[in-house]
Protein backbone atom coordinates (compact mmCIF):
# COMPACT_ATOMS: atom_id res chain seq x y z
CA UNK A 1 0.00 0.00 0.00
CA UNK A 2 1.36 2.93 -0.70
CA UNK A 3 2.13 6.12 1.85
CA UNK A 4 0.47 9.19 1.36
CA UNK A 5 2.74 11.75 3.65
CA UNK A 6 1.71 15.29 4.16
CA UNK A 7 4.29 17.73 5.18
CA UNK A 8 2.38 20.48 6.61
CA UNK A 9 3.07 23.84 9.30
CA UNK A 10 0.41 25.84 10.57
CA UNK A 11 1.85 29.04 9.31
CA UNK A 12 4.12 29.98 6.37
CA UNK A 13 7.76 30.68 6.20
CA UNK A 14 8.53 27.92 8.61
CA UNK A 15 10.70 25.93 5.22
CA UNK A 16 7.77 23.40 4.70
CA UNK A 17 9.02 23.23 1.41
CA UNK A 18 12.56 23.45 1.24
CA UNK A 19 11.47 20.37 3.50
CA UNK A 20 9.38 18.40 1.43
CA UNK A 21 11.47 18.68 -1.53
CA UNK A 22 14.77 17.50 -0.17
CA UNK A 23 13.12 14.71 1.96
CA UNK A 24 11.22 13.04 -1.79
CA UNK A 25 14.93 13.57 -3.08
CA UNK A 26 16.71 12.31 -0.61
CA UNK A 27 13.83 8.91 -0.65
CA UNK A 28 14.41 8.53 -4.27
CA UNK A 29 17.94 8.40 -3.49
CA UNK A 30 18.01 6.19 -1.38
CA UNK A 31 15.65 3.81 -3.77
CA UNK A 32 12.20 4.53 -3.10
CA UNK A 33 9.43 5.51 -6.22
CA UNK A 34 8.44 9.04 -4.97
CA UNK A 35 6.28 11.44 -6.04
CA UNK A 36 5.61 14.54 -4.70
CA UNK A 37 2.91 17.31 -5.08
CA UNK A 38 2.68 20.60 -4.73
CA UNK A 39 -0.85 20.64 -2.87
CA UNK A 40 -0.16 24.82 -2.51
CA UNK A 41 -2.77 26.04 -5.25
CA UNK A 42 -2.83 29.43 -4.50
CA UNK A 43 1.05 30.30 -3.43
CA UNK A 44 2.63 27.56 -5.40
CA UNK A 45 6.90 27.79 -5.30
CA UNK A 46 7.97 24.15 -5.39
CA UNK A 47 8.66 24.05 -8.94
CA UNK A 48 10.75 27.30 -7.88
CA UNK A 49 12.87 25.64 -5.29
CA UNK A 50 13.42 22.85 -7.73
CA UNK A 51 14.56 25.34 -10.52
CA UNK A 52 11.57 23.62 -12.71
CA UNK A 53 9.66 26.81 -12.97
CA UNK A 54 8.05 27.22 -16.87
CA UNK A 55 6.80 23.21 -17.01
CA UNK A 56 4.28 23.23 -19.65
CA UNK A 57 1.45 21.51 -17.98
CA UNK A 58 0.79 21.49 -14.50
CA UNK A 59 -2.01 20.86 -11.37
CA UNK A 60 -3.46 23.60 -12.14
CA UNK A 61 -4.47 22.31 -15.74
CA UNK A 62 -5.21 19.23 -14.57
CA UNK A 63 -7.67 20.73 -11.88
CA UNK A 64 -9.40 22.92 -14.48
CA UNK A 65 -9.91 19.71 -16.79
CA UNK A 66 -7.53 21.03 -19.38
CA UNK A 67 -4.58 17.84 -18.90
CA UNK A 68 -4.61 14.28 -17.57
CA UNK A 69 -2.88 13.93 -13.98
CA UNK A 70 0.19 12.36 -16.62
CA UNK A 71 1.15 15.01 -18.59
CA UNK A 72 1.60 16.85 -15.70
CA UNK A 73 4.03 14.64 -13.66
CA UNK A 74 8.32 15.22 -14.10
CA UNK A 75 11.35 13.78 -13.58
CA UNK A 76 13.45 15.94 -10.98
CA UNK A 77 16.31 16.48 -9.06
CA UNK A 78 17.51 12.87 -7.87
CA UNK A 79 15.09 11.01 -9.71
CA UNK A 80 12.23 12.10 -8.08
CA UNK A 81 8.36 12.63 -9.21
CA UNK A 82 7.57 16.17 -9.52
CA UNK A 83 3.62 17.11 -10.04
CA UNK A 84 4.20 21.09 -9.94
CA UNK A 85 1.33 23.34 -8.96
CA UNK A 86 1.90 25.99 -11.57
CA UNK A 87 2.24 29.83 -10.77
CA UNK A 88 0.21 31.53 -13.29
CA UNK A 89 -2.70 33.49 -11.89
CA UNK A 90 -4.48 33.07 -15.07
CA UNK A 91 -4.72 29.54 -14.47
CA UNK A 92 -5.35 29.74 -11.12
CA UNK A 93 -8.81 31.26 -11.76
CA UNK A 94 -9.80 28.30 -13.50
CA UNK A 95 -8.87 25.52 -10.52
CA UNK A 96 -11.39 23.23 -9.05
CA UNK A 97 -10.41 22.07 -5.56
CA UNK A 98 -12.58 19.53 -5.39
CA UNK A 99 -10.66 17.26 -8.43
CA UNK A 100 -7.87 17.25 -5.76
CA UNK A 101 -8.58 13.63 -4.59
CA UNK A 102 -9.13 12.40 -7.56
CA UNK A 103 -5.94 13.60 -8.67
CA UNK A 104 -4.35 11.54 -5.34
CA UNK A 105 -5.99 8.57 -5.86
CA UNK A 106 -4.40 8.63 -9.58
CA UNK A 107 -1.37 9.02 -8.60
CA UNK A 108 -1.42 6.46 -6.09
CA UNK A 109 -1.00 3.78 -8.62
CA UNK A 110 2.05 5.04 -9.95
CA UNK A 111 4.16 5.61 -6.83
CA UNK A 112 5.48 4.07 -3.68
CA UNK A 113 5.27 7.42 -1.63
CA UNK A 114 4.16 10.56 -2.44
CA UNK A 115 4.43 13.49 -0.42
CA UNK A 116 2.43 16.56 -0.57
CA UNK A 117 3.30 19.68 0.21
CA UNK A 118 0.76 21.33 1.69
CA UNK A 119 -0.49 24.98 1.90
CA UNK A 120 0.27 26.66 5.21
CA UNK A 121 -2.70 27.47 7.90
CA UNK A 122 -6.24 25.75 7.34
CA UNK A 123 -7.94 26.77 4.03
CA UNK A 124 -9.93 24.22 1.70
CA UNK A 125 -6.74 22.88 -0.27
CA UNK A 126 -5.25 22.42 3.29
CA UNK A 127 -7.52 20.46 4.11
CA UNK A 128 -7.94 18.36 1.48
CA UNK A 129 -4.29 17.37 1.88
CA UNK A 130 -4.59 17.04 5.28
CA UNK A 131 -7.52 14.21 4.79
CA UNK A 132 -6.05 12.17 1.53
CA UNK A 133 -2.28 11.41 3.84
CA UNK A 134 -2.61 8.74 6.28
CA UNK A 135 0.48 10.50 7.58
CA UNK A 136 1.38 13.71 8.77
CA UNK A 137 4.90 15.53 8.82
CA UNK A 138 3.97 18.79 11.50
CA UNK A 139 6.88 21.20 10.36
CA UNK A 140 7.35 24.07 13.24
CA UNK A 141 9.99 26.62 14.07
CA UNK A 142 11.27 26.82 17.68
CA UNK A 143 9.34 29.75 18.59
CA UNK A 144 5.99 29.98 20.20
CA UNK A 145 3.38 31.34 17.73
CA UNK A 146 4.98 28.62 14.91
CA UNK A 147 4.56 26.16 17.54
CA UNK A 148 0.87 27.13 18.30
CA UNK A 149 -0.13 27.51 15.11
CA UNK A 150 0.90 23.94 14.56
CA UNK A 151 -1.26 22.47 17.27
CA UNK A 152 -3.78 23.72 15.00
CA UNK A 153 -3.18 21.82 12.36
CA UNK A 154 -2.29 18.75 14.07
CA UNK A 155 -5.83 18.92 16.19
CA UNK A 156 -7.83 19.29 12.19
CA UNK A 157 -5.50 16.49 11.06
CA UNK A 158 -6.26 14.34 14.61
CA UNK A 159 -9.83 14.49 13.68
CA UNK A 160 -9.28 13.34 10.20
CA UNK A 161 -8.03 10.14 11.00
CA UNK A 162 -4.19 11.86 9.73
CA UNK A 163 -1.96 9.52 12.26
CA UNK A 164 1.02 12.23 13.37
CA UNK A 165 4.51 10.88 11.98
CA UNK A 166 6.24 13.02 14.09
CA UNK A 167 7.29 16.86 14.50
CA UNK A 168 10.23 18.26 12.72
CA UNK A 169 11.69 21.79 14.35
CA UNK A 170 13.28 23.55 11.63
CA UNK A 171 15.75 26.80 11.31
CA UNK A 172 17.11 26.18 15.33
CA UNK A 173 19.85 28.06 16.30
CA UNK A 174 22.08 28.05 18.76
CA UNK A 175 21.25 31.65 20.11
CA UNK A 176 19.71 30.33 23.18
CA UNK A 177 16.12 31.89 22.79
CA UNK A 178 14.85 29.00 20.72
CA UNK A 179 12.35 26.93 22.27
CA UNK A 180 13.42 23.64 24.04
CA UNK A 181 12.54 20.45 22.17
CA UNK A 182 10.84 18.84 25.24
CA UNK A 183 8.79 22.10 25.43
CA UNK A 184 7.67 21.65 21.80
CA UNK A 185 7.36 18.35 22.67
CA UNK A 186 4.89 18.64 25.17
CA UNK A 187 2.83 21.30 23.67
CA UNK A 188 2.27 20.00 20.95
CA UNK A 189 2.33 16.19 22.58
CA UNK A 190 4.08 14.28 20.08
CA UNK A 191 7.63 13.41 18.94
CA UNK A 192 10.27 15.53 18.19
CA UNK A 193 12.01 13.28 14.85
CA UNK A 194 14.42 15.80 13.81
CA UNK A 195 15.69 18.88 14.57
CA UNK A 196 17.11 20.99 11.80
CA UNK A 197 19.85 23.97 12.23
CA UNK A 198 19.68 27.18 10.32
CA UNK A 199 21.79 27.06 8.01
CA UNK A 200 22.58 29.65 5.23
CA UNK A 201 22.81 26.63 2.55
CA UNK A 202 19.77 26.34 2.67
CA UNK A 203 18.33 29.71 1.48
CA UNK A 204 21.51 29.68 -1.59
CA UNK A 205 20.07 26.55 -2.73
CA UNK A 206 17.03 27.66 -2.80
CA UNK A 207 17.89 30.75 -4.36
CA UNK A 208 19.59 28.95 -7.15
CA UNK A 209 16.91 26.41 -7.47
CA UNK A 210 19.28 23.45 -6.60
CA UNK A 211 17.54 21.17 -3.51
CA UNK A 212 21.01 21.60 -0.36
CA UNK A 213 21.08 17.79 -0.35
CA UNK A 214 22.48 17.55 -3.70
CA UNK A 215 24.39 21.24 -3.98
CA UNK A 216 25.75 21.43 -0.52
CA UNK A 217 25.35 17.74 0.89
CA UNK A 218 27.94 18.06 3.66
CA UNK A 219 26.37 21.35 5.39
CA UNK A 220 24.22 21.00 8.88
CA UNK A 221 20.72 20.91 7.39
CA UNK A 222 21.76 18.41 4.50
CA UNK A 223 22.98 16.17 6.91
CA UNK A 224 19.57 16.50 9.06
CA UNK A 225 17.67 16.04 6.09
CA UNK A 226 18.89 13.34 4.79
CA UNK A 227 19.48 11.95 8.60
CA UNK A 228 15.02 12.52 8.70
CA UNK A 229 14.45 11.15 5.40
CA UNK A 230 16.56 7.67 6.42
CA UNK A 231 14.10 7.29 9.10
CA UNK A 232 10.88 8.27 7.06
CA UNK A 233 11.81 5.93 4.23
CA UNK A 234 13.18 2.86 7.41
CA UNK A 235 16.34 2.64 5.69
CA UNK A 236 20.22 2.69 6.61
CA UNK A 237 21.36 6.46 6.98
CA UNK A 238 24.73 6.47 4.74
CA UNK A 239 26.57 9.72 3.98
CA UNK A 240 27.16 9.04 0.35
CA UNK A 241 24.51 7.98 -1.53
CA UNK A 242 26.51 5.95 -3.89
CA UNK A 243 26.86 3.61 -1.36
CA UNK A 244 23.20 2.97 -1.36
CA UNK A 245 22.54 0.36 -3.68
CA UNK A 246 19.14 -0.87 -5.74
CA UNK A 247 18.31 -4.43 -7.14
CA UNK A 248 17.84 -4.42 -10.87
CA UNK A 249 14.47 -5.63 -10.61
CA UNK A 250 13.46 -2.46 -8.53
CA UNK A 251 15.36 -0.07 -11.80
CA UNK A 252 13.07 -1.98 -14.14
CA UNK A 253 9.79 -1.45 -11.97
CA UNK A 254 10.92 2.24 -11.39
CA UNK A 255 10.92 2.50 -15.41
CA UNK A 256 8.12 0.94 -15.77
CA UNK A 257 6.10 3.12 -13.54
CA UNK A 258 7.02 6.46 -14.82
Amino acid sequence: MARIITVASGKGGVGKTVLAANIGITLSLYGKDVTILDADIAMANLELILGMEGMPITLQHVLSGEASVEEAIYTGPGGVKIVPAGISLEGLRKVNPDLLENVLLSILERTEILILDAPAGLEKSAIIALASANELLLVVNPEISSITDGLKTKMVAERLGTRLLGIVVNRVTSSGIDMAKKEIEAILEGRVIAVIPEDPEVRKSAAFGQPVVLRSPNSPAARAIKQLAAKIGGVKYVEEYAEVKESPIKKLLKIFRR
